[in-house]
Parts: structure tokens; C-alpha cells; sequence
């Protein structure tokens, strides 16, 4: 077994086990405007329970969700913010995580899931401001849950000259009920293999697919290792995939909050991800809805096993 880099799980269900308010539509962002401790807790928390990258709180610092409005007045003291408590968590936390690294969370600028809503131009202004804000503060950018090719070139492009390194995470199409001779695709339709090749072209130290259903991460997994292979490349692979539950479902991405499937404890999920490992992932955490204690058992796992040589 190689050896595994844990990545924290989803923010946004965590501050609410600190107090704070979960609703739509600034989801996440609510918490960083009104109760920002809770949001270095939940860093901390993460940390403690095993991850070594913990990724900012600013997936949810854009107009989609807290209005162009309150984007111009505070977006970037917002994405600021979100850099210096993920930095104060890590700082903390070095007793027990002396390597602690914090990622730059570099959202879909004009929201989840909607690859057809993407306005390149619009993306890039808001993209510039989070850069801007979280420059200081981050070890490397990580850009989530691309859900088309332009997505991830318009992201990449905006941390051009940072001097930062860049790793990709790509949402994948989950629809039910899942056909497994169905080659995996992002959520525009778009191949896998073409986001694989584009991440290799856009120089990208990491390739990732997170924020879907655990059902679909390993055919990417072994779809993208083909294809790296093919282009010669050894570009590390991750998964960190969420426990929503589909099926109960309704409304815009930042109308609702969507249900936490029932099925999909720590346990589970180590199954799910043994798969993810075995077929070539090296870079496991979770996304909306994994928690503290998923990645508490990831850790006691795959880091206990490093550590008595069985997994080296």
C-alpha cells in the first residue's frame, strides 16, 4: 500500500457541532462572517483527528452565495479571514501535526454543479479577490469541485505567478441509478481522461475528484491512472467524496440543504476507500458531510499501518 496523505473532511457540517448556523444561501460563508472561531475549531478538530492539510473556509466566499453586493464591500477581508484561521489552526496543532499544511480552497466561482452558469470573465474577478486574500496564508491552492475543463483553466490561471503549487479536484456526474459501463465524466458531460490530460498540461502537482457520491470515485481513479500512464506522468491521485444523499435532493445549490445519507459511517467509508487506494490513490479525505470521525478512523488505518511498516 502506498504510503496515504490525509486531507480534512467537509467543513460546513462540522461548524454546526461548534455552534455555529448552517443555512442557505451563504452556507459555509455564514460561519466565517458570524462565528469565526467555530470555524478555526473545526480546523483544529480535523487535525487532531489525523488530517494534515486542512483547506480554508472560503468555498462559499463568492457571489453565488453571499451576493455581489457583500462580495465587492467584503470578499476579499472575507477570504483573508478564512486564511488566517486555517493558519492559527495549524500553528496549534504543530505538537501533534508538526507538518500541518493549509490548502487554498479556490471554489467553482459561479457555483457548484452548474458548469453551464460558468461566466469565464465574471470567474475570473472573483477569483482574483480570493488569490489576493489567501496568498499569504496558504501552502498550495486547491481548486474544487471543477465541474468542466474551462473551470479548471480559468482556476489555474488565476494563481499563475503565486509561486504556489496547484492541485485539481474535479466533480464527477453521480446521477442515479449509476451504470457502471458508463465511462465516469465530469458534470459537463466532459471525459475524464480529457480532465486528466488537462491537468498534466495546466501543471498541476495533484489530481483529485471530490464532492460525489463514493459510488463513482474508484472507475475515475482507475480511469485517470490509465491515462497518466499513458502520458507518462506519476501526478498523484485523491478522492474525498461526500455522503450526500441524492435521492432526497431538491433545489439549487444554494437553496437547500441537502440530506446526509444515513449508510455512510466512518466504517463504510473506509471500505469505499481501501477501493479508492487500490485503484491508485495515494490522497484521501472527505467532502460534505464527512466528519471528524471518518477521518479519525482514516487515520487510524493507514497511518497506523505506515507507522509499523506495513503499509510502506
Amino acid at each position: 500500500m502506498p504510503v496515504i496523505t490525509l486531507l480534512d473532511g467537509g467543513l460546513s457540517r462540522e461548524l454546526i457541532r461548534f455552534g455555529a448556523e448552517l443555512k442557505q444561501p451563504e452556507w459555509s460563508a455564514g460561519a466565517l462572517i458570524e462565528k469565526p472561531d467555530a470555524v478555526r475549531q473545526v480546523h483544529e478538530s480535523f487535525y487532531r483527528a489525523g488530517a494534515e492539510i486542512a483547506t480554508t473556509a472560503s468555498y462559499a466566499v463568492v457571489p453565488f452565495h453571499i451576493g455581489e453586493e457583500r462580495f465587492a464591500r467584503d470578499g476579499l477581508n472575507l477570504a483573508d479571514r478564512s486564511g488566517r484561521l486555517a493558519r492559527a489552526a495549524a500553528d496549534a496543532v504543530r505538537d501533534v501535526r508538526p507538518g500541518a499544511l493549509v490548502a487554498g480552497c479556490l471554489p467553482p466561482a459561479c457555483g457548484s454543479y452548474l458548469p453551464e452558469r460558468f461566466d469565464a470573465g465574471h470567474a475570473r474577478e472573483i477569483l482574483a479577490v480570493l488569490v489576493e486574500g489567501l496568498t499569504p496564508h496558504v501552502d498550495f491552492w486547491l481548486a474544487e469541485t471543477m465541474s468542466s475543463l474551462e473551470e479548471m483553466r480559468v482556476t489555474a490561471a488565476a494563481v499563475q505567478g503565486t509561486g504556489k503549487p496547484l492541485w485539481i479536484s474535479c466533480s464527477l456526474h453521480d446521477d442515479e441509478p449509476f451504470d457502471r459501463q458508463a465511462p465516469p465524466r465530469l458534470r459537463s458531460g466532459e471525459a475524464v481522461q480529457d480532465a486528466v490530460a488537462l491537468a498534466v498540461e495546466l501543471g498541476a502537482e495533484a489530481l483529485l475528484f471530490n464532492c460525489s457520491m463514493p459510488e463513482v470515485m474508484e472507475d475515475a481513479v482507475l480511469v485517470a491512472r490509465r491515462t497518466l500512464s499513458d502520458l507518462g506522468s506519476d501526478m498523484p491521485l485523491g478522492v474525498y467524496a461526500n455522503a450526500f444523499d441524492r435521492r432526497a435532493t431538491d433545489g439549487d445549490a444554494n437553496e437547500t440543504l441537502s440530506a446526509i445519507r444515513a449508510d455512510l459511517g466512518p466504517d463504510l467509508y473506509l471500505d469505499w476507500a481501501d477501493r479508492w487506494i487500490a485503484a491508485g490513490a495515494s490522497l484521501i479525505g472527505g467532502c460534505c458531510g464527512i466528519g471528524a470521525d471518518h477521518i479519525a478512523a482514516l487515520h487510524a488505518r493507514y497511518r497506523t499501518k505506515a507507522l509499523d511498516g506495513t503499509a510502506a
